[in-house]
């Protein structure tokens, strides 16, 4: 049988609880509409000094400044992740509430001599700990030597993208400053975003670096829409432009940057820091609360 005096009772204390509710919505808006937030990511190669001698310490470190995401990088057939098969360093992100995104992979031999050996290797580790991309972090000297050059690295990226999109994956490439450098009247980055196919390459814009080489980050976001989902978000030292430093100290006007976010396509936003003036944990977390306090 059911006890009416229960039910009236409940219903009274849902109905105070909800008047609570709302007052506090009317006096602290934030209370009743919290403002929603991406996930940030780590560059890990931001910890390469401390990360292969511990990485489960490192790792259980990233997640306590306030990461959810991560990018790898120094995968290899042999050696895995720091030591780790893609299986227990998968099982290491899930044990900390990460995932990974995103991993750096050179494939320099791939694109010089098309033996998919290696590359089909990291595609398998790629898609072992769940990323979406495969990401071309560096091109050797002799690979971008002309124009030309860069159209033939291009081909190769759309091959790439080929092989990947067939294991769920999809294929990026991650600039520094010397893809901006001129040939003629366009750039190496340039002819890669125009030879490209937007539905197999994606890009990885490192704001730092093209900062760096003086062109300015949003006039290309209008010039290709879309194309660079996914950011590295790293300052430049205002004294000195070849060290890095915490979100929001340098000189990057990362506000006016992240004002653009939806016209780049942007999916990942990920912290690098290549060098540190102070202790390296403190300083990622300092970064981390930037980005979500300030930027997102």
């Amino acid at each position: 049988m059911i006890n009416k005096k229960i039910i009236m009772n409940s219903r009274r204390i849902f109905l105070k609880q909800a008047g609570i509710a709302a007052a506090a919505g009317l006096i602290l808006p934030s209370f009743a509409c919290v403002k929603s937030s991406k996930a940030i990511g780590l560059q890990l190669y931001s910890l390469r000094d401390v990360l292969p001698q511990d990485p489960r310490g490192v790792i259980a470190k990233v997640a306590a400044a306030g990461y959810k995401e991560v990018e790898t990088y120094g995968y290899s057939p042999k050696d895995g992740f720091w030591g780790l098969d893609p299986k227990s360093f998968k099982n290491l992100l899930i044990e900390h509430g990460l995932t990974a995104p995103s991993g750096h992979y050179g494939i320099d031999g791939y694109i010089k001599d098309g033996n998919e050996d290696d590359f089909k290797a990291y595609i398998a580790a790629a898609s072992a700990i769940g990323s979406a991309y495969l990401t071309v972090p560096y091109l050797g000297d002799d690979l971008r030597q002309s124009a030309d050059d860069y159209k033939k690295v291009a081909a190769k990226l759309n091959k790439a993208g080929e092989l990947c999109k067939a294991s769920g994956l999809k294929i990026a490439y991650h600039n520094h400053d010397f893809e901006l450098k001129s040939w003629g009247d366009t750039t190496g980055l340039e002819i890669m975003l125009k030879e490209t196919d937007p539905k197999l390459v994606d890009f990885e814009m490192d704001i730092y670096w093209v900062v760096r080489s003086g062109k300015d980050p949003i006039k290309m976001f209008e010039a290709y829409p879309g194309r660079f989902t996914m950011w590295h978000v790293k300052d430049m030292n205002k004294t000195n432009e070849d060290k890095n430093t915490e979100i929001g100290s340098g000189k990057i006007d990362y506000k006016g940057i992240f004002k653009h976010a939806k016209q780049s396509g942007v999916k990942h936003y990920i912290m690098e820091q290549e060098n540190f003036d102070k202790e390296p944990f403190a300083s990622i977390k300092q970064s981390n609360e930037y980005i979500k306090n300030e930027l997102l």
